[in-house]
């Protein structure tokens, strides 16, 4: 699965995650399909293979600030799309996620794999003309030698996404499941040791949204209901890979009244 080079470089958006059983999903997709379409990666509505590959402290500075609930947080990491083994000329997203309060903002630029870990080493990359991209590498530059960031955790999951209408263009929803993490590797994607972080009977769903989510959707997550959840991929990953006893599990204790109306839904 090739990832374009023109790509969106930055975007600012609220993102609210959930749990839900895998067995609520084809509902759940049904109510969906009159309002949005699969996106251009799951072209015919199937799922796809999302691989990260994290990049940390050797204090797990990110980490740690993620625990802390700081206002002011980000991550680096190489993301690729797909099942294939790791190609170095393979398209890479080489992207800086970070938080600021509810929002989520992300920068990114696309390389070939090989020139993704260089400029995640504090490298220059090759074949970077473009002013935009100059200046997102630049930035990952700076927090990698500022940090001294090294590769630290492989996170990877199946796919379902949906995005809004030309009415609702900015809106997004996603089904992540099967999320397995995997020490850092050189077969990165495909580590051949990965181990399941999530039961395979539960799944994440993200709505992404540019303002305030539809009340279409407000109404839906009612209808099903959707339980609210502080998840990381990333920390349950770093918490099961270095075995901490952190309560990390958004599985457990899951209430029976759904949490909607912490959602920035329209009046």
């Amino acid at each position: 699965m090739a990832i374009s080079s023109g790509a969106l470089r930055r975007f600012d958006r609220y993102e609210l995650k959930y749990v839900v059983p895998i067995r609520q999903l084809p509902a759940l997709v049904s109510d969906l399909v009159p309002h949005m379409q699969p996106d251009r990666y799951g072209d015919s509505g199937g799922s796809y293979s999302i691989s990260n590959l994290y990049y940390d402290s050797a204090e797990l500075h990110m980490f740690q600030s993620k625990l802390a609930g700081t206002s002011y947080r980000r991550k680096l990491r190489v993301r690729v799309y797909g099942d294939s083994p790791g190609d170095p000329r393979h398209n890479a997203m080489v992207e800086i996620k970070q938080r600021l309060r509810r929002t989520t903002q992300k920068r990114r630029v696309v390389l070939p794999l090989g020139e993704a870990y260089r400029l995640c080493e504090g490298r220059e990359p090759s074949g970077l003309s473009d002013s935009g991209d100059r200046e997102v590498a630049d930035e990952v530059q700076s927090l990698v030698l500022g940090l001294q960031l090294r590769p630290v955790c492989i996170i990877s999951y199946r796919r379902r996404a949906f995005v809004g209408s030309r009415f609702e263009s900015g809106l997004r929803i996603t089904f992540d499941t099967d999320l397995w993490c995997a020490p850092p590797d050189p077969a990165f994607p495909m580590p051949s040791l990965p181990r399941y972080v999530m039961p395979r009977d539960w799944a994440i769903l993200e709505i992404k949204v540019d303002e305030r989510i539809p009340m279409w959707v407000c109404e839906l997550l009612v209808k099903h209901d959707c339980q609210l959840r502080r998840v990381s991929k990333y920390c349950l990953g770093i918490v099961s890979l270095r075995r901490l006893p952190l309560p990390l599990n958004p599985w457990a204790h899951i209430d029976a009244a759904p949490h909607v109306a912490a959602t920035p839904c329209e009046a």
